[in-house]
């Protein structure tokens, strides 16, 4: 089990990045993603892959005025 912004999600063995945001339908464009705390750059989305247990944050990168 895995746990993003608070929710549990069941974990599967070779799980990436790119997978955690696809099960959640993460589809803005703009995120930022950290796992255990460790920011995770864009491009390694598709490569990083994700523990059993580990703590992921996902944050929308939105500005405004």
């Amino acid at each position: 089990m895995i746990c993003v912004n608070g929710e549990p999600l069941e974990y599967e063995s070779g799980m990436t990045v790119a997978d955690v945001l696809k099960l959640r339908n993460y589809a803005f464009r703009m995120l930022a993603v950290w796992i255990d705390g460790a920011l995770v750059p864009r491009k390694a989305y598709a490569s990083t892959s994700v523990p059993d247990g580990a703590e992921v944050q996902v944050l929308h990168m939105i500005a405004g005025g």
